[in-house]
């Protein structure tokens, strides 16, 4: 049967962490591109990933939730079980990244001083801004080799790497905090109570059957509804039959 997880995110930095990973998976199936609208949608991208981090101040909330990590590391060394040589690796890479934070400036400003995107970047907010007529710059670095524009992507890339690896180590000691177990959702409806520490409901759907899960909740309680993808024949959009899914509360 095929499947697919959904992801929803308990607070706002977690909903944040999640918009930027995936602003981050577009960035990188785009960068070894070699159409000039495959080049457009990078730039577009992160354009987009900059207005996140500008707005905010992650490096704070990232730098505090990888030491939290790397605690939990210590504890687990104590474990009689745990493959000691996987966990300081895991251990060594958590203390390296928590140095380089302490030592980063805001992340994006580099990119916000580059000349050639602080020229660009206002027109990608405007619908079909990007014609030759709006941005003659743009379309001459379209022009260039293709060795000189991946060389140029390259160096924008390197200057978000860091906000990228610590997403990636955060988001994946979330998604390793929970376990999927099978539930059942009467009339396509489940409610939980969320514990202190859940920030993250993932849920695995079947995507053959006409229905997906939505999920409204906070930091306390959390309920799931499944709904019709195609309304039916009354109108309803919701599911009026029992679903069986898998959940995990991280």
């Amino acid at each position: 049967m095929p499947q697919a997880i959904y992801e929803f995110p308990l607070n706002e930095k977690v909903r944040t962490y999640l918009r930027l990973e995936q602003l981050f998976q577009q960035l990188i199936q785009v960068k070894h591109a070699t159409e000039n609208w495959q080049y457009i949608h990078f730039l577009s991208s992160l354009f987009t990933l900059l207005d996140l981090l500008e707005r905010l101040d992650l490096r704070t909330d990232v730098l505090k939730d990888v030491e939290a990590h790397e605690k939990n590391l210590v504890l687990w060394s104590q474990h009689p079980n745990i493959d000691n040589d996987a966990l300081q690796s895991a251990l060594q890479q958590i203390l390296r990244l928590r140095e380089e934070l302490k030592g980063a400036k805001k992340f994006g400003s580099e990119l916000k001083e580059d000349r050639f995107l602080a020229a660009i970047r206002q027109r990608f907010s405007m619908p079909g801004g990007t014609c030759s007529f709006d941005l003659p710059n743009l379309h001459y670095w379209l022009q260039q080799s293709h060795e000189r524009i991946q060389g140029d992507i390259k160096g924008w890339m390197s200057d978000i790497n860091l906000i990228d690896r610590g997403l990636q180590i955060i988001l994946a000691f979330l998604r390793e905090r929970g376990r999927f177990t099978t539930v059942e959702a009467p009339k396509g409806f489940h409610q939980g109570i969320a514990e202190d520490k859940n920030e993250l409901i993932r849920v695995i759907s079947a995507t053959d059957q006409g229905y997906y899960p939505m999920l409204s909740g906070n930091k306390y309680r959390y309920a799931i509804r499944f709904m019709l993808f195609t309304p039916n024949m009354q109108g309803s959009t919701t599911v009026d039959e029992l679903v069986t899914c898998k959940l995990a509360c991280c």
